[in-house]
């Protein structure tokens, strides 16, 4: 039994890495995992894994962290488990377009159709 638990962690260990941010690092936020938003979308199919970049205003734990949010997510809790961040690696050439998003009280986004190509 014990050798087949140290081979199984050796297995997992390979795969695994630690993610450790610093205040003012820049993150993704993981859209699926937030219930609020994820919610809110109707299909998840085509919608993005990841939003942001978002800066990072400090850390409360080694796996806990305090994001700087949007102005109009201000109903939506600003703590995040590591698991829900991806880090951003800075790209002069990459521009960033922050898609409109609004979240009413209900926590919840008004989609409209975007174009009717058939009647």
């Amino acid at each position: 039994m014990q050798a087949t638990q140290s081979q199984q962690k050796l297995y997992a260990d390979k795969r695994r890495r630690p993610l450790e941010f610093e205040a003012g690092d820049h993150v993704f936020l993981r859209v699926t995992l937030i219930a609020s938003i994820g919610r809110a979308l109707k299909s998840r199919k085509l919608t993005h894994r990841f939003i942001g970049s978002y800066q990072i205003m400090r850390k409360i734990r080694p796996t806990a962290y305090q994001i700087a949010l949007p102005p109009h997510w201000e109903n939506l809790h600003n703590f995040f488990h590591v698991s829900q961040l991806r880090k951003y690696i800075a790209d002069p050439t990459h521009v960033l377009e922050e898609d409109d998003v609004q979240v009413r009280e209900d926590l919840a986004i008004g989609v409209g159709p975007v174009r009717i190509l058939d009647s």
